[in-house]
């Protein structure tokens, strides 16, 4: 359908595995979903819809109505629900905090200090507190949903405490009613706050793993650069990136990052493009080059006409993929979600059954047994464990991988990865350290004091990505300093030239020992064709027109490849 919108909104205001169930009920009631999904560990519902049936105000009115809110604005989504997520966080903590304050002395005064006058009284007082101010939001959450004739945690919580409270609090005052039956009456405040206090702990302990569950998407954000510097009328000025067009020139300093897709119009660099395409070397880029948001330039400056920015961009597309494979549902998901949905009836209704069983074969003191057996069944039968696993697995799986530069499409895709028997490794980053390094020198003529003083000084002003591995080994050697040069000039594509104490000096690719007509020797010429069979890029460093030397950099296997091809074969598992 060509009206047809995907799009994933923050949900707030949920606090159970019953409520992600009840928003989902609620949005797919609506005429124009063609599909929703409720992610209780990411608080967000991914939903398509036909854009001519529905917009996402009416969507937000149907889950207001529900008890519920959606942040349906477009800018600064992420901020504002981690705002939100901190904000719900700060209060919870107060609200744990506060109900154990009168926790431990009320569960003290009911099993150490039974016999203390007025216990029972004081007890109470000190259980009002915990149920009016930190309990508050199980009753009115409970309420919402009775209304609207569904169930969900709260509802339990709200039914165990009420009831062990009111039944504590009629054995308080009418006590006579008990003795005169020949029982004693118990009172069970302690059980009312403790079950509050420890559920409010509990909620506190998911909300701190559903905000670590983020940390991937927050690192991707962090590669997307809040300010672009952009030029009109010939002069540069710094703006949000939400401001900026298409068809902008923004201009682009060494050591930055660009921020958007685009084109060079004009300079040269080379870009670290390793976030994207997994390949560590910088790639070169002069005019007409296409580049991408998020990558980084190295040392040389341009100017990009953008093509694509803010959310259109390959990183912001490579986010919300992520944001997307996070919210999506595993087959046994679905599963739990089915079996979460009739938890809480079948617990009421086994509540009831408990209540019953108890009056009709339970003895002496069977109203008070039974009373205690019923609300037990209500508070230990929480479902919101059962909700949050497969999710938060998910989610800090898919985001663990992201970090590793590993994107998994879906749920359905990391599920299926256990029938994996074909693993094809096609970026050499992966299986190697991805940095450069020099692994031979081949001296075409014997060595002088000044030829490696002046290819270090040479190469410290070179912009091209193996410069930096020659530089490095050439730092690590004894008694080399940078020789004082008469000039350097870049040739593009080629490689530099310098001269020194009047002689030209060159360092490059076979371009340019070809344009100098530099000799090869048989015998370098065989052991080139060996540094060549491994792979490793060569460099030619000579004088006027004769070689001095050959240089191979290679990007070094990292120690751990050789250990992990050779357990994805013992695993079965072919490697290409």
């Amino acid at each position: 359908m060509a009206n047809l919108k995907k799009q994933t909104f923050p949900v707030l205001n949920m606090h159970c595995a019953g409520c992600a169930n009840n928003v989902e009920k609620t949005v797919r009631k609506l005429v124009g979903i063609t599909d929703a999904s409720v992610n209780f560990a990411s608080n967000t519902l991914s939903v398509s819809y036909e854009m001519d049936k529905l917009t996402p105000g009416e969507i937000r009115a149907a889950v207001l109505a529900a008890g519920y809110d959606l942040i349906i604005e477009e800018d600064h989504v992420e901020e504002r629900q981690e705002e939100e997520q901190q904000k719900r966080y700060r209060r919870l903590k107060g609200r744990v905090i506060g109900a154990w304050l009168f926790a431990i002395p009320l569960l003290l005064l009911s099993m150490v200090f039974m016999h203390v006058p007025y216990s029972n009284e004081i007890q109470m007082v000190l259980a009002i507190p915990v149920l009016v101010l930190f309990g508050t939001p199980f009753y009115t959450g409970a309420w919402k949903q009775a209304r609207l004739g569904r169930s969900n945690m709260d509802t339990l919580v709200a039914l165990s405490t009420s009831i062990a409270f009111l039944f504590s609090v009629f054995n308080t005052f009418f006590p006579d009613f008990w003795y005169s039956r020949g029982l004693e009456p118990h009172v069970y405040y302690e059980a009312a706050v403790v079950i509050i206090a420890f559920v409010l702990t509990g909620k506190l302990m998911e909300e701190r793993a559903k905000g670590n569950t983020s940390t991937a998407i927050r690192k991707l954000m962090g590669l997307q650069p809040k300010i672009a510097r952009v030029v009109r009328n010939g002069k540069e000025e710094d703006i949000p990136l939400e401001q900026l067009r298409i068809d902008d020139l923004v201009s682009v300093r060494p050591g930055e990052q660009i921020p958007v897709d685009g084109f060079l119009t004009e300079g040269d660099s080379y870009v670290d493009e390793s976030m994207i395409s997994g390949e560590p070397i910088p790639v070169e880029k002069k005019a007409g080059s296409h580049v991408l948001a998020g990558t980084i330039n190295q040392k040389g400056s341009f100017i990009i006409r953008a093509e694509k920015v803010g959310s259109e961009t390959v990183l912001a597309r490579i986010i919300r993929m992520v944001q997307e494979a996070q919210g999506s549902k595993a087959p046994v998901q679905r599963i739990v979600d089915k079996v979460t949905g009739i938890f809480v009836p079948v617990v009421l209704g086994l509540s009831v059954l408990t209540f019953f069983i108890w009056m009709f074969f339970g003895g002496v003191d069977m109203l008070s047994h039974a009373m205690l057996s019923a609300v037990s069944v209500l508070v230990i039968a929480c479902p919101c464990a059962l909700g949050l696993a497969t999710p938060t697995a998910l989610m800090v799986g898919i985001g663990k991988a992201a970090d590793h530069h590993i994107l998994i499409k879906n749920a359905v895709a990391l599920e299926q990865m256990r029938k994996v028997n074909v693993v094809v490794l096609d970026k050499t980053g992966t299986l190697t350290e991805g940095h450069p390094t020099v692994t031979g020198w081949l001296w075409a003529q014997p060595q002088e004091e000044h030829y490696k003083d002046v290819l270090l000084a040479a190469e410290l002003k070179s912009e091209h990505p193996l410069a930096a591995a020659i530089v490095t080994a050439l730092q690590e050697q004894e008694h080399i300093e940078p020789a004082a040069l008469d000039s350097f000039e870049s040739i593009t594509g080629k490689g530099i030239k310098v001269s020194y104490q009047g002689t030209e000096y060159w360092a490059g690719s076979h371009k340019l020992l070809k344009d100098y007509h530099a000799a090869l020797t048989d015998v370098l010429g065989e052991m080139l064709a060996q540094y060549e069979s491994d792979s490793c890029s060569i460099i030619y460093f000579g004088r006027k027109n004769e070689l001095l030397a050959i240089v191979a950099i290679k990007d070094q296997i990292k120690a751990t490849s050789v250990e992990a091809v050779r357990e994805l074969r013992t695993q079965g598992i072919d490697v290409y």
